[in-house]
């Protein structure tokens, strides 16, 4: 086994068939210090960290994905195409397109919409809307019901762009296409897995408001939204 670009692992046992993948990879790092025992960090390249652990009696590995669409496209495909990943749950944070979101409140996402061409490009779909893996947010939502953690199940808005001059777009995409939150990332995801026949999820915390203008500070989105990975943890 040749390490890719990009991982550094040489042994395929060592990356887990389910990765929990949050895109700051100091929240990577803060999970596997919180939730998991026998921790092992197994992954230093470009500073982006990985970890292997258990979770009561199952291992599973954690992995930053960094920002934006082509960051976790690279990871999450050399994750499932070279080191056996089966299954990949996104853990992030997300901006509320509606007042019907507040801060810290968990979302299940049903589809991904983007203005993207990352799955074109990757040569998967044309669709500007990607599902996630029905089976593995079934799992999700049980987990969730036995934690008695409320979550949203919506559409997202996977955007390319963080900062847009026209700042009242969100209110077309939230009209147009049904997204009730916005993010960056779990597009490219769902991506990959229909690409590779693998499965993919995407939990995400409210951290900000477009609406309200409320807003987390990054101290908050590293460690306190821990709802969404006890749920994750549980689901596996």
């Amino acid at each position: 086994m040749i390490p890719t670009p990009h991982i550094e692992v040489d042994n395929l046992n060592v990356i887990q068939k389910t990765v929990l993948m949050p895109g700051d990879p100091l929240r990577a790092k803060f999970i596997a210090e919180t939730f998991l025992t026998d921790v092992k960090c197994v992954n230093t390249v470009r500073n982006m960290y990985a970890y292997t652990g258990r979770y009561g009696k199952k291992k599973v590995t954690v992995m930053g994905s960094g920002m934006g669409m082509p960051s976790i496209g690279i990871y999450s495909y050399e994750l499932y195409a070279f080191y056996g990943v089966e299954k990949i749950i996104r853990v992030g944070s997300c901006g509320a397109y509606t007042d019907e979101l507040d801060l810290y409140d968990v979302i299940l996402v049903d589809r991904a919409y983007s203005e993207s061409t990352y799955a074109k490009t990757l040569g998967v779909s044309n669709r500007k809307q990607l599902p996630a893996s029905k089976p593995l947010n079934n799992r999700i939502i049980k987990a969730a019901d036995k934690l008695n953690i409320p979550i949203h199940r919506a559409t997202v808005h996977s955007s390319d762009v963080f900062y847009r001059l026209n700042t009242d777009d969100y209110k077309t995409i939230h009209e147009e296409h049904d997204a009730k939150a916005v993010e960056m990332e779990s597009f490219a995801l769902f991506a990959n897995a229909k690409a590779l026949g693998k499965k993919a999820a995407c939990l995400l915390t409210v951290s900000d408001s477009l609406v309200t203008k409320e807003a987390t500070t990054s101290s908050e989105r590293q460690v306190a939204f821990t709802k969404m990975i006890e749920i994750a943890l549980n689901s596996i």
